[in-house]
């Protein structure tokens, strides 16, 4: 573990008290700490904080390196790596793809696979100082337009008052392409979500595959059911399906 992030943290009583614990605990607890309290302090859900985020990956990393515990991080013989955490995109984590790790004065380009999550691990091989390889946490960071909690996918789409007064099918723009749903008469007083399902993230190891959440805002700018209705027959009927 880096000095910088031992540092943060003063002594292995700190770090037990940011796992939540009162003093030295056995494996399992431990690890049910640990797992309490990076899943609190995770910045995308609510009451979250970055910061807190990596003290408690910091505070694991301290009491695993002062031999409180030889239980290993989620991956397999994984290695503290300092504050060192792998930002992505909620779209990186649909979709996978290269990201640049910063370690120190070096820069390495990785490809992620799909269907990451918050806390999972990515490994670089032989990466670390010593030649071993280096098991970095993942963080997904919200979006204007997108955000991820557990294995769902939440996002907003203004829609016209009218529409939720009355009901109606609408078409949504998502991060797969357009999709239809149809939405209930009488929903303007509460607020509205849309499941659409098996849009989240994709399955990866023991997690499901996960779900997308619209949640449907009043926008007096937002098209009307009719408006809709004809973009859909326009994307529909081109002239080139016609000629066809």
């Amino acid at each position: 573990m880096s000095s910088r992030a031992t540092s943060e943290i003063a002594s292995v009583a700190e770090a037990h008290a940011l796992l939540g614990l009162d003093g030295p605990a056995d494996g399992a607890v431990l690890k049910a700490a640990f797992r309490r309290a990076i899943k609190a302090a995770r910045p995308d859900l609510d009451g979250g904080n970055e910061d807190h985020f990596r003290r408690v990956i910091a505070a694991w990393g301290l009491i695993r390196m002062q031999g409180a515990s030889r239980l290993a991080l989620p991956a397999p013989k994984a290695r503290p790596a300092g504050l060192t955490v792998v930002a992505i995109s909620p779209t990186q984590a649909l979709e996978g793809g290269p990201v640049d790790v910063h370690l120190g004065k070096r820069i390495l380009r990785i490809r992620l696979p799909s269907g990451l999550r918050t806390g999972d691990h990515v490994r670089l091989r032989q990466a670390a100082a010593d030649g071993n390889d280096l098991y970095l946490p993942v963080l997904i960071r919200p979006t204007a337009s997108l955000r991820i909690m557990g294995d769902d996918v939440y996002m907003r789409w203004p829609v016209s008052q009218r529409l939720l007064d009355d009901g109606g099918r609408v078409e949504i723009e998502t991060h797969a392409g357009p999709r239809s749903a149809w939405v209930v008469a009488g929903m303007s007083n509460a607020t509205t979500q849309l499941r659409l399902k098996g849009l989240g993230l994709p399955r990866r190891g023991r997690r499901p595959q996960g779900h997308l959440f619209v949640t449907l805002e009043p926008c007096a700018d937002a098209p009307s059911s009719a408006d809709d209705l004809l973009a859909r027959f326009t994307r529909v009927w081109t002239p080139d399906r016609l000629a066809a």
